[in-house]
């Protein structure tokens, strides 16, 4: 039997590279999905509605159940929209996987306000607001729901100069992650997300185009570990963020490191010159 029959999914910026990958792996494994995306361009201008139809098809023509969502992410009335698509389409909603994501480069004293704002508003708010609609829906439903975010290696461990809302946001999808997991624990929601690396053009928009095997940076890499926790097979699985680079799994933290001792006194200037840069490690 397929792990996820009967059951229902909506993947954000399913048009292409990752969202694409995603949602034929959701289908492949049984599920009904809703294919969201606007069709926009990566700075998040413009619109094209044939990059969801495209997706449809190629899911239908396999066999599956897809329809198209074109409700740009980033606001509350928006991400109620998209989980009613799924309702009025399939009657339920079982798996929420936000990945819809633009980007624009700029060093941070001439950050224009409107390029944050956009970027915020889809990376942040939009998982907000996915993510609130969906959660809603799966407990009242009393659903043992999975919601999928994706941050980045931006977000966690990497720094991009010029990339300050993008790393921001990602870094706030970590939180927030972790938040939803605490609040869906007591109704068997889990919610996780992934920091993955694979070839789209917003990965080459960052990095450049990086001279590996065709397939290990292939997005459909990735599907197998989304399938698994969107899966009933994942239910004790919730809060963590998992890193997926060149087929390599492990988990993303942000821990605090060794403390250096507490002083009751107090900390003087001297004492934190001389501590401080203990604590740090080497530079560089």
């Amino acid at each position: 039997m397929q792990p996820l029959a009967g059951r229902v999914a909506i993947v954000t910026g399913a048009g292409r590279g990752l969202g694409r990958a995603y949602a034929r792996a959701l289908a492949a494994a049984g599920a009904r999905v809703v294919v969201n995306d606007v069709g926009c361009g990566l700075d998040g201008r413009g619109a094209d509605t044939g990059v969801a139809a495209a997706v449809v098809e190629e899911i239908r023509a396999a066999g599956g159940e897809a329809t198209p969502s074109l409700e740009p992410v980033g606001t509350v009335a928006a991400g109620e929209a998209i989980v009613r698509t799924a309702l009025e389409a399939f009657g339920r909603l079982d798996v929420l996987v936000n990945n819809a994501g633009i980007t624009a480069s700029h060093p941070i004293e001439a950050f224009p306000e409107d390029a944050w704002a956009r970027i915020v508003a889809v990376h942040l708010t939009g998982t907000f607001a996915c993510a609130r609609a969906a959660f809603a829906t799966m407990r009242t439903a009393g659903r043992r729901g999975r919601i999928l975010n994706t941050t980045s290696g931006a977000g966690l461990d990497h720094v991009y100069p010029g990339t300050a809302a993008y790393a921001a946001a990602k870094g706030g999808v970590v939180s927030l992650t972790r938040v939803i997991a605490a609040e869906g624990a007591p109704h068997g929601i889990t919610c996780n997300a992934i920091a993955p690396l694979a070839r789209t053009r917003m990965s080459t928009a960052f990095l450049g185009a990086e001279e590996e095997e065709p397939t290990a940076l292939d997005p459909a890499a990735l599907g197998p570990l989304v399938v698994y926790l969107a899966s009933e097979a994942s239910a004790g699985v919730s809060g963590a963020v998992f890193t997926f680079r060149r087929g390599r799994i492990g988990i993303g933290r942000l821990d605090v490191r060794e403390e250096i001792a507490p002083r009751d006194a107090g900390w003087t200037l001297d004492e934190l010159h001389a501590r401080l840069p203990m604590l740090l490690g080497p530079a560089g």
